[in-house]
């Protein structure tokens, strides 16, 4: 019999490891034959710790797992829902990046090959450089980190500039409130990331690559850690890749908790030993990048997603999705939502089905006043604007950015003047302090709400002016983006800054 008790942060911080620690004194007590498998998170954080146990053949969920429940679990004294397949918010997935992730254990090469791993990047080592990129350009996939700039075109950039070396990093600062769908990926299918970069590695023509994880992913790093060399002792990472005589290996380098540092040009300072301050473009990092050498960087789901891409063929991944938003989308569902947790499918459901069908509401039973898509910078939408498609351009066309996929969920009891100003103290907070429109103007931004609020209306056209300043001379998405949750609040609901819809509007 084997008992699956994932090892995923967010089930470790609701007891997964006490549950796992109890499976095994119970069993060891009564004699039985278990084999404990620490696996990755199947993304239903409200059923965390979700334990699910094999028996001739069929694994069974349940959840959630306190360790005083372990003695009736394994009495058979708990009712399962089934199969996690059967779980209608499982069940509605399209998973494709996400396919091994709580399936198998994280750090098995041979669980990992026996679900369809590794085939990508043999193929890719049979296509050459310039095959692999023209399929990852067929499949449409775009930049998962917010940017959604075509992968294959970042890809040939690096490919065709000459330098004597190249590199490969991936971006995992993932420092987005509401986001953790990298940290998963990396908990619960680590390998999926290593191949990818070897991929990318093998396109572009650099042999070797750095995953910039942020230090607040202590599991993250050790299973990544370990991952790493596994894939090193099994000739998928080094001086002959699978035997190819393609050299490529990687190596984890730890941040130091600055969110800036998820902008790429900051990134690569950070690694380079250098404080973590945004660089002018151009040059752009495809052709100047790491230690000036031409680098490809990615977000952990785009590289993640590329094995896949190469394995089945483009047409599969690019027949998904809509408009030019291709494949899927790894909905992270947080806040004040019933059903928290990632959720993938294809492109293209609204904003809407996403929070009500999916999500279930809000978890007070409240209506939801707002959502806010795509992290701390992204904008907040309003129940009329739920019928908006989740795709690029179409959230761009109701005034919201996808980023990276976070959704995160407000009852009628948030208040929105005050969610504005944390936009603004945000911004303040975790500025570089390069430029000037992002390291005075949030400071300003917090003062000139604050004067709103008190009832200064002469503030308002300001406020407005202040946050075109920062959109349009910031030198990064920092300072540039921050105005989309100060405006959308501020028209969206004015009656939180203590003015009526006339007042905004004028």
């Amino acid at each position: 019999m084997k008992i699956y008790v994932p090892l995923d942060s967010a089930a470790v911080a609701l007891g997964a490891d006490q549950v796992a620690k109890a499976i095994a004194d119970f069993t060891a007590t009564k004699g039985l034959d278990v084999e404990i498998v620490r696996n990755g998170s199947r993304g239903m954080v409200w059923l965390e710790p979700l334990v699910e146990i094999e028996r001739d053949g069929q694994r069974l969920a349940y959840g959630p797992i306190t360790p005083k429940d372990v003695p009736a679990l394994l009495d058979g004294n708990i009712d399962s829902p089934g199969p996690v397949e059967s779980i209608p918010f499982f069940a509605a997935q399209e998973r494709l990046t996400f396919a091994r992730c709580g399936l198998i254990d994280p750090l098995s090469l041979t669980d990992y090959e026996a679900h369809g791993g590794l085939k990508g990047l043999r193929r890719a080592l049979d296509l050459g450089g310039e095959a692999t990129i023209a399929d990852v350009t067929a499949s449409g996939l775009r930049g998962r980190g917010g940017a959604g700039f075509p992968t294959g075109i970042k890809w040939d950039t690096a490919r065709k500039a000459e330098a004597a070396r190249k590199f490969i990093v991936c971006n995992a600062d993932e420092g987005d409130s509401g986001t953790f769908a990298d940290r998963m990926l990396m908990e619960g299918d680590p390998f999926s990331l290593i191949e990818g970069m070897a991929i990318a590695g093998v396109a572009v023509g650099a042999e070797m690559g750095y995953i910039y994880l942020r230090s607040e992913y202590p599991i993250a790093y050790r299973i990544l850690e370990q991952a790493i060399g596994i894939a090193r002792e099994n000739g998928v990472l080094g001086e002959s890749v699978l035997g190819s005589g393609v050299a490529f290996d990687l190596e984890v380098r730890l941040g130091a908790g600055a969110y800036i540092c998820g902008e790429e040009t900051s990134l690569l300072n950070s690694i380079e030993g250098r404080r973590g301050t945004v660089r002018a473009k151009p040059p752009l990092p495809a052709i100047e990048g790491l230690f000036g050498a031409p680098t490809v960087i990615n977000n952990v789901i785009t590289l993640a997603t590329v094995p896949a891409i190469l394995a089945d063929g483009p047409a599969r991944y690019a027949a998904l999705g809509i408009g030019r938003s291709k494949g899927t989308v790894t909905l992270q569902l947080a806040g004040n939502v019933k059903y928290g947790g990632l959720f993938e499918a294809g492109f293209g459901m609204t904003l809407g089905e996403a929070i009500n069908e999916i999500g279930g509401g809000a978890a007070s039973g409240r209506p939801v006043k707002a959502v806010q898509v795509g992290g701390p910078l992204g904008a907040y939408l309003r129940p009329d604007q739920f019928d908006t498609p989740l795709g690029y351009e179409e959230l761009d066309a109701a005034g919201g950015l996808i980023g990276h996929a976070g959704i995160t969920v407000f009852d009628d009891t948030a208040d929105m003047g005050a969610l504005a100003r944390f936009a603004m103290a945000f911004c303040a907070l975790e500025s570089c302090g390069k430029c000037t429109p992002c390291r005075i103007g949030a400071v300003r931004g917090q003062e000139t709400v604050d004067r709103i609020i008190a009832g200064d209306r002469s503030a308002v056209p300001l406020l407005e002016d202040l946050c075109e300043t920062m959109r349009d001379g910031s030198l990064c998405a920092l300072g540039g983006f921050t105005p989309y949750p100060v405006l959308s609040a501020l028209n969206g609901w004015p009656e939180d800054f203590g003015l009526d819809a006339k007042e905004a509007a004028e």
